[in-house]
């Protein structure tokens, strides 16, 4: 087995272990949840025995396939440390309490303002309090407030669990209309709060720039495509996106990151640089973009894939897109477990992902058997189709179709409805989406410096969103929605369980003629 091959493994059975006791915890009554400690110390111990026998046996296979376990307890550990966390949290005897507390934190991270309110997350010690105040006066990150009110625990509510939601972000308490006291004095930087201040004020300038050149419902969309930021969004905006399936467009994703490169490789390679200075200096453009955007899962997630390409690349290792999305996934739930259950666009990104890697290859062999036998292509001819990339707009349907196979239960269960109408409007706006994120972030640029600039790259890109828009109110219908509620995860787990018979056979079966894994 190759080294790549079983370090797959490896993160492949750490996230499993991640996801076995996250399961036992929310799923489990308490008598098996006290019993999680002694499971992974099963595991350790039957680990441990297979290295040790198959050392003195000299069988290496069972050395890997011990490493494999260990991997698995250590996924469980991690999850175990975050459970941990949760249960003894600094403020969890002061939760709920109907009296008021005073605390003096620093905003953490750049505020959440909408139109009547304004989210602040404040660092008090190694804790984070999610507080919700007027949304005048502004703070900013790195300000120094002191908070007044009562703490509660995150609520949950019939249709959502905000709590959980919250978990995610290790933030265990929240307090509703605070009274804040801000504290002057000069901010505490360390290195990466100082470059992320600097960040955050430049998206701000940028974010102000396409207010400036783009009225409303447009400058909702280019905020949305072109940095991610859909929170001020009206709701009857976001349910068109969410009724025609195009809401994916709206979230920094993979392929902002694809568009990116696009555009960054072929002008470095025109200034001169070298290949592989280039592709360095793309990563670093990359991650700064991710830093801007704010961290999204689905933007980390095709960073970190990106960076495990660039590396291979440069260290002359075959880079597969499967072993890459399971090493994502396994650093992103090294640093937080809590992902995998309650994030759901971390969720839906590596399902997506996974569909497009797996699905994709075997939809665009059979649009293309399909379109050839419409033109009574000759099967000479059809096999020299086949070993051709399809095209362009063959390949917009067949990435929807598979990112929608992959993520329907998902999408289902969290929302109860799915779009009927997604391969079609996904095939009329994909194709100028790119057009739209490079001409919205060029006036953005540019509008910073000359309104006149600003105006000018907002022409075109003002035409492209009057054509989303227009979209957007055709199919945006209710009968293009399907709604599904109170649907069981036993249904989700058999789904996926036939899903992936399927594609494996189908894969074994055209192993040698189009497929590759």
């Amino acid at each position: 087995m190759t080294p790549s091959k079983n370090l797959f493994y490896l993160c492949g059975f750490f996230i499993a272990g991640i996801f076995l006791e996250s399961v036992i915890y929310n799923f489990f009554p308490d008598y098996i949840k006290n019993q999680a400690l002694y499971i992974a110390l099963g595991f350790l111990l039957a680990g441990i025995t297979g290295i040790t026998v198959s050392v003195l046996l000299k069988k290496h296979n069972y050395t890997v396939a011990g490493f494999w376990v260990l991997f698995l307890v250590l996924g469980i550990l991690r999850y175990q440390i975050s459970e941990f966390n949760i249960q003894h949290h600094a403020f969890k005897n002061l939760n709920d309490s109907p009296d008021k507390i005073t605390l003096i934190g620093q905003i953490s991270d750049e505020p959440d303002a909408r139109d009547s309110f304004q989210k602040l997350k404040v660092a008090v010690g190694e804790n984070t309090i999610l507080v919700t105040a007027d949304r005048y006066p502004e703070y900013a990150y790195l300000d120094t407030i002191q908070i007044t009110g009562k703490l509660k625990t995150p609520a949950v509510f019939e249709d959502f669990n905000y709590k959980n939601y919250l978990l995610k972000d290790r933030i265990y308490s929240v307090m509703d209309y605070a009274s804040i006291e801000l504290i002057p004095n000069r901010h505490n930087y360390n290195a990466f709060s100082f470059l992320y201040e600097e960040v955050l004020l430049l998206k701000r300038k940028l974010v102000n720039s396409v207010n400036l050149n783009f009225s409303s419902p447009y400058s909702f969309i280019v905020q949305g495509i072109v940095y991610g930021n859909d929170k001020n969004m009206p709701q009857d905006l976001k349910d068109k996106f969410n009724a025609t399936g195009l809401s994916h467009i709206t979230a920094v994703s993979g392929g902002n990151v694809v568009i990116l490169i696009s555009m960054l490789m072929p002008l470095l390679l025109a200034l001169g640089f070298w290949r592989s200075h280039a592709f360095y200096i793309a990563f670093i453009f990359v991650w700064f973009y991710i830093v801007l955007v704010g961290f999204p899962a689905s933007a980390i997630r095709a960073g970190i894939m990106g960076s495990l390409a660039v590396f291979a690349s440069a260290l002359g290792r075959q880079n597969t897109g499967s072993r890459a999305i399971v090493m994502a996934g396994a650093i992103m739930l090294l640093q937080n477990p809590l992902l995998l259950l309650y994030d759901i666009g971390f969720q839906l990104s590596f399902l997506a992902s996974l569909g497009i890697i797996h699905a994709k290859p075997i939809i665009d062999y059979f649009l293309v058997v399909t379109l050839s036998f419409a033109k009574r292509i000759k099967s000479d001819a059809l096999e020299t189709i086949t070993e051709e990339k399809p095209h362009f707009l063959l390949t917009i349907i067949s990435v929807t179709i598979s990112a929608q196979l992959f993520a329907l239960p998902i999408i289902l269960y969290n929302f109860g409805n799915i779009s009927l109408v997604s391969v079609i409007t996904n095939l009329l706006i994909l194709p100028v989406v790119p057009f739209i994120m490079v001409l919205g972030f060029l006036t953005s640029i540019f509008g910073i410096f000359s309104h006149f600039l600003g105006w000018f790259f907002s022409i075109p890109c003002w035409i492209l969103l009057a054509y989303v828009v227009k979209i957007l109110h055709i199919f945006s219908r209710p009968w293009a929605v399907l709604t599904v509620k109170n649907v069981s995860w036993v249904w989700f787990a058999i789904y996926y369980a036939i899903l992936s018979f399927i594609i494996l056979r189908l894969q074994k079966s055209m192993r040698g003629k189009h497929f590759s894994n």
